[in-house]
């Protein structure tokens, strides 16, 4: 059974065109191709890249967020309350009479604050404190950020310059028809094999660290794109379409640059510096993720191919996984076009407020106000039994 199995998994019509088997990919006349067992290696490449940024966070990100003066909030804790805290477990985060928008309130479910208020003898004011702090318990805190931010900085900088140089004097670069000359028969470069091996082991770090990572909006998206790049990679390493994978590495890390980096300015409180990083990354998200990522790329593997060799399983499917990847792009497009618009036109906003995908921490500004007032009152009214004293 497993030897079907097994038959079936390695059929050479998904994984290459008519004609080509994989005897015809053996490693002859000086010619190196890659094969499936050399994709064992992302698994150790991935525990290495975590232990190399647990290294950086400790001792490059956590000291620099020193210099700079990055701190977390003070955060008060939310009061002891085991009904409160039960609900918050198990039933929602926020109760839906807390929140102003009837959409919200869908979302969240009918949950009735005012029994929450008898059986905690509470008020509404009170019970709505207590959820506001009890969520920012379980939010990460700016350091955090800072250091995740400064990690992927670092990371897509040598992985983009490595891509660069690793590509400048090829062909393909500068002319995609030279991608399928002469396909699948196209040996594999030393420089080709660490690029794949640094990007798949990063996405599986990735992977592994998101349950201790920012929790953000999108987490359904970004596991959904870590897994899609993943299999991108792993099928076009097998495939062997790696020169479009080494293009598509690329194209993707140039923007990550700068949004990774405009996050760290923004922690760094160098609002001004950051808004135009993050003006210029838009620019470049939008040059790389939706005109040439669709237009030349998505291009070059939808029309090019069929004019080499007559489309097969692994054609299509390689194409519908870029597609999938589009459509993520798409998404994040809006959440960008959303931050942008509100750094040009909104007047609150005159500065970078933070990755809209983030999960931002709350102020506790009603218990503040409410603070603040009872202060202002007792001072007042200790000005004037002095002044009638006196």
């Amino acid at each position: 059974m497993l030897q079907t199995v097994s038959d079936w998994l390695w059929w050479e019509r998904l994984w290459l065109p008519a004609n080509i088997s994989w005897s015809d990919l053996e490693d002859t006349e000086g010619r190196v191709y890659a094969k499936a067992s050399q994709l064992y290696a992302v698994l150790p490449s991935a525990l290495c890249l975590l232990f190399i940024r647990y290294l950086f966070e400790r001792y490059v990100a956590t000291p620099l967020g020193n210099v700079w003066g990055i701190r977390d909030r003070v955060r008060l804790k939310a009061e002891r309350n085991p009904l409160l805290e039960n609900y918050f477990c198990n039933q929602a985060r926020t109760p839906s009479q807390l929140l102003t928008s009837p959409s919200e309130r869908a979302v969240c479910g009918k949950a009735d604050v005012r029994a929450l208020c008898k059986k905690t003898t509470w008020s509404e004011r009170r019970i709505q404190v207590w959820f506001k702090r009890r969520r920012n318990q379980e939010r990460a805190g700016l350091r955090k950020r800072f250091c995740e931010a400064s990690w992927r900085c670092v990371f897509y900088s040598f992985a983009f310059v490595y891509g660069v140089l690793a590509l400048y004097d090829k062909p393909w670069l500068y002319n995609l028809k030279e991608v399928w000359a002469g396909f699948p028969k196209q040996s594999m470069l030393p420089s080709q094999y660490w690029y794949y091996l640094l990007e798949m082991g990063f996405y599986l770090s990735l992977l592994f660290s998101l349950t201790f990572d920012v929790k953000r909006k999108d987490f359904k998206e970004q596991v959904i794109h870590h897994f899609a790049t993943l299999t991108l990679l792993g099928f076009s390493w097998i495939s062997n379409y790696i020169r479009i994978g080494t293009l598509v590495m690329a194209v993707h890390d140039s923007a990550d640059i700068l949004l990774e980096g405009a996050k760290v300015l923004n922690y760094a409180k160098w609002h001004h510096t950051a808004n135009t990083l993050f003006v210029v990354f838009t620019v470049l998200f939008t040059l790389t993720r939706l005109v040439i990522f669709p237009f030349w790329l998505i291009h070059c593997t939808w029309v090019y191919p069929v004019e080499e060799f007559a489309p097969f399983f692994g054609y299509y499917f390689f194409n519908v996984m870029l597609v999938v990847l589009l459509t993520l792009h798409l998404y994040w497009a809006f959440l960008i076009a959303r931050m942008v618009y509100k750094l040009i036109f909104t007047k609150v906003c005159s500065q970078l407020e933070g990755d809209d995908r983030s999960d931002e921490e709350e102020d506790d500004s009603d218990s503040l106000k409410d603070r603040n007032h009872k202060l202002s009152h007792i001072n007042g009214s200790g000005a004037r039994g002095r002044a009638n004293g006196h």
